[in-house]
């Protein structure tokens, strides 16, 4: 089933962080972009999940980061782009194992990841948003409220929105736990709880043709005394510091020609969510 979610923010544990680990040391040394131009075709990671990547329901391989793929690719030289999917937990540990080259999920960039891979710059920015009943009866519009008003709050499974409410106050053991945001619609909807968070992106798409819920502005979560604003890019293998390199010139021109919203924004992404930030500005 293809889903949307808040780009999740836990590492894969376990086996996982194994394979992440064992990966690296098999990854060899040498000009990556030369050997996917000669290869002709780029390997993307993708995690079924509306609208970063996906494959739809006419069985065609889509979402913002795969469409952005398939332009900077092409003005690299490098003509076919392949999907491999795989669960989202999984994407890290796949690139360091080779299954695929690059990850182009629209994923978090953050200090844990950055030091297991290498990202691009960020294509879009993120804030959070909430999903409450109509005309918002207890005035919910950041964690601080949901800790005053003491309101019934829930968000998905692997959110970032977990983190950022239990830095609010919020206890985790009150924290409800639901599936995905759609999950969290009928959940508003029906009473069970006051307030569903998720990304702004999503939370919005979902409440669209909802008579009984609708969304709070977007707003950045405060955590440790600072504002979070997340961005999700394109992740790489360490030692593809080139093909990187690469990738960013291309996606920079884009953001510059405008082209980067063009193609953005038929997956829902609003000028509100396009940025400057850099990777390193989020990997800190």
């Amino acid at each position: 089933m293809v889903r949307a979610t808040a780009r999740r923010t836990f590492l894969a544990s376990g086996v996982g962080a194994a394979l992440a680990v064992a990966g690296c040391s098999r990854v060899p040394d040498g000009d990556a972009l030369g050997r996917l131009r000669s290869q002709g075709t780029v390997r993307l990671g993708i995690a079924g999940e509306v609208p970063y990547g996906y494959v739809d329901e006419d069985g065609r391989f889509t979402g913002e980061a795969p469409e952005l793929a398939k332009v900077i690719f092409k003005r690299l030289g490098i003509d076919r782009v392949q999907p491999v999917a795989t669960d989202f937990s999984s994407l890290i540990p796949g690139l360091n194992s080779q299954q695929f080259d690059v990850v182009s999920a629209g994923m978090y960039i953050n200090k844990e990841r950055c030091a297991q891979v290498l990202f691009a710059d960020p294509e879009y920015q993120m804030l959070d948003a909430f999903i409450v009943r109509k005309g918002n009866p207890k005035g919910l519009h950041t964690y601080e409220d949901v800790v005053r008003t003491r309101a019934r709050f829930a968000t998905g499974t692997g959110y970032a929105e977990i983190q950022y409410a239990a830095a609010a106050g919020i206890p985790e053991k009150d924290i409800v736990i639901l599936q995905d945001q759609v999950a969290g619609l009928n959940a508003v909807e029906s009473g069970r709880v006051d307030v569903f968070a998720g990304t702004a992106l999503t939370t919005r798409a979902v409440v669209r043709k909802s008579g009984r819920a609708e969304t709070t502005a977007p707003f950045a979560a405060v955590v440790d005394g600072r504002q979070k604003v997340d961005g999700g890019g394109f992740a790489f293998r360490p030692t593809d510091t080139t093909l990187r390199d690469a990738f960013n010139t291309e996606l920079h021109k884009l953001r510059s020609s405008g082209e980067l919203f063009r193609i953005l924004r038929p997956f829902g992404f609003t000028r509100a969510e396009m940025t400057t930030l850099t990777a390193k500005e989020l990997c800190r």
